[in-house]
């Protein structure tokens, strides 16, 4: 029965039997792995607080052939966005975890997706304003799966979004590509659109990591679009909503 070491990000658990859990974990190295963590439900458990949402970890677990789950022997804490003092962190780890757990593949190693999430996680544990910080996580994962449209130009006309085309770039629903206000035509108002300030979020986006993400100037208004076209991508994606997302807006509904 093979012993690994290596470092991963926790992603969720579940309860199983009276002391255990099911920890859903990505490996750097190894890709995901779900594994049982016994008496982790226990007061004086030996993993602590190591198995909360987006922690990044050191781990060690034991792997047989034959079984689906491996057998989590131990995880130490590395850091986590959880060890902040801000009260947006918590929602948001569960939905950036939710996130990658629905992308990342059982036991398919990908160093882009497991590097995307651990800066995120470091950058909200530094205090990164949460809104763009969340827009810009969409918007890299739904790069890395292949979904978020190619090229921010009009896919009618070829004429560059926010450049020779200002205004407004138009998502209609069921497509992956974007198109021009002119070239929407009056059926825009059936798609989501992103103004010139939010197009302008996503070619700095694929320039900056995200601890400098606070610092390109977007207003509310923007934010909420490419909220509103991410959301729609990730669900076509997905084929469903998901239920951290569910959450946050119900916060924000309430606040």
């Amino acid at each position: 029965m093979p012993l690994y070491t290596t470092e991963a990000i926790i992603l969720r658990t579940y309860k199983l039997g009276e002391a255990d859990r099911i920890v859903v974990f990505l490996t750097r190295d190894r890709g995901k792995r779900r594994g049982v963590a016994q008496g982790a439900r226990r007061m004086r458990s030996r993993f602590g607080g190591a198995l909360e949402p987006l922690t990044r970890v050191e781990v060690t677990y034991f792997e047989k052939e034959s079984r689906e789950l491996v057998s989590l022997n131990y995880a130490e804490p590395l850091s986590s966005p959880l060890w902040s003092v801000r009260a947006d962190a918590l929602g948001h780890t569960g939905y950036f975890a939710e996130l990658i757990d629905e992308c990342a593949l059982e036991g398919d190693a990908d160093d882009r997706l497991y590097r995307l999430g651990s800066s995120v996680a470091d950058a909200l544990g530094a205090g990164v304003p949460i809104e763009p910080l969340a827009r810009y996580f969409e918007y890299w994962l739904l790069r890395l799966q292949g979904v978020y449209p190619a090229e921010l130009a009009c896919h009618a006309c070829g004429r560059q979004l926010g450049r020779d085309a200002p205004g407004a770039a138009v998502l209609m629903p069921g497509e992956r590509v974007y198109r021009c206000a002119a070239c929407a035509g009056p059926a825009a108002g059936r798609g989501v659109s992103l103004s010139g300030d939010a197009i302008g979020f996503l070619r700095a986006s694929a320039r900056v990591g995200p601890d400098r993400v606070g610092r390109l100037a977007l207003p509310p208004r923007a934010l909420r679009e490419l909220e509103a076209v991410h959301r729609a991508l990730i669900a076509a994606h997905l084929e469903k909503d998901l239920k951290s997302a569910r959450v946050l807006r119900d916060v924000r509904g309430h606040s």
